[in-house]
């Protein structure tokens, strides 16, 4: 019988499931999701390759679970960090700021797009939780387009423009480099969204 890690048997499972999640990533950030296995990920997170059934009987069903994990904490932070901001600018500009630090298995994972190496409920079941980043990001634009601050505009066509714009860039890990460029982005996007030229100036 495995040894059971925490006091309960679910703090052993969240246990568990942390290690699993962590080699997830590693092993995505070396060689893709597609060229692993769940024994490969079972074996770099030291969890018995037959245990590992008993959390997850795939390797999709582990990556839907973790994105689930990172999603919900990304939204969580990122709703925070959003709650005390009421400018339209400074709402895109924090969402931009979000985006560009974010790190996930979209970013991290070399080889083909991963949704092009899932099945298609996967496939599902990844747009699902992607749109809980889009709605927040809509949400921004309807407020600044009603307080008036942006021109009316199809909210649904822009959000993918601009969450494309944001995953589909590197963006430097040095400085002054990095503080550059995400200037630069944050600029482009208040400007692509029709934000007036008064509110980008410098003060």
């Amino acid at each position: 019988m495995p040894k059971i890690i925490g006091s309960t048997l679910a703090e052993h499972r969240e246990h568990v499931r942390t290690q699993l999640f962590d080699a997830l990533t590693r092993l995505m950030t070396e060689s893709g999701f597609d060229a692993v296995s769940l024994a490969d990920i079972a074996a770099a997170a030291g969890v018995g390759r037959t245990s590992v059934y008993n959390h997850f009987p795939d390797k999709e069903s582990l990556l839907i679970s973790f994105i689930e994990h990172e999603t919900s904490k990304y939204v969580t932070d990122l709703r925070a960090s959003l709650a005390d901001v009421q400018d339209p600018e400074d709402q895109l500009r924090v969402y931009v700021r979000e985006q560009i630090n974010l790190k996930t298995i979209y970013h991290l994972a070399p080889g083909p797009d991963l949704r092009s190496v899932v099945s298609r409920s996967t496939q599902v079941r990844l747009r699902e939780h992607v749109s809980q980043v889009a709605d927040l990001l809509a949400g921004i634009l309807r407020s600044g387009i009603t307080a008036g601050r942006l021109p009316a505009q199809d909210v649904d066509a822009v959000v993918p423009l601009i969450n494309s714009c944001l995953s589909g860039r590197t963006f430097p890990d040095t400085e002054p480099e990095r503080t550059r460029a995400i200037e630069a982005t944050e600029h482009f996007v208040l400007r692509a969204v029709g934000l007036r030229e008064a509110a980008l100036s410098p003060a």
